[in-house]
């Protein structure tokens, strides 16, 4: 007996058209997501090496310079969720610190995604749900349908 997973009921599908149409604004969060990402790492960094000098729960001017850098990190991550939160609210999912993303779709009768990395100029990969990454393919390779619904 062959066994099927259930589909996950995306919020949204999306055809290639669709998501090329979405692209720009797409861009430009993914842009700031891969910005922020990277002033967020700069912190974690700068914290890290800091942070095991401390030894000492003192009142001194180091700790609290120390205690106002973690309120600044804290602040970046914050300005990174809300990025992230807002590709997800337009159904697009950040899979990579890169800014690959996938776009859910119909391909050929079963959920999959469309797949696009900052940088590329439009939507022109797709891969199944579970392969990554790895199994990107052209979306001329699709054999039959690319469709926004099931």
């Amino acid at each position: 007996m062959t066994q099927t997973r259930p589909a996950r009921q995306f919020h949204k599908y999306f055809t290639v058209e669709e998501a090329n149409k979405m692209l720009p604004l797409v861009r430009k969060i993914v842009a700031d997501i891969v910005r922020q990402n990277e002033v967020v790492s700069e912190f974690e960094h700068r914290l890290k090496d800091l942070a095991p000098r401390r030894t000492e729960k003192t009142r001194d001017v180091y700790a609290e310079e120390l205690a106002h850098r973690r309120e600044e990190l804290e602040a970046e991550q914050a300005k990174l969720l809300a990025f992230a939160d807002e590709l997800a609210r337009l159904g697009v999912e950040l899979k990579g610190p890169d800014g690959l993303c996938d776009f859910p779709a119909w391909i050929d009768g079963h959920e999959a995604y469309l797949c696009w990395r900052l940088g590329e100029p439009e939507v022109s990969h797709w891969h199944e749900l579970n392969s990554g990454v790895a199994g990107r393919k052209p979306i001329a390779a699709a054999s039959g349908t690319l469709s926004s619904s099931k």
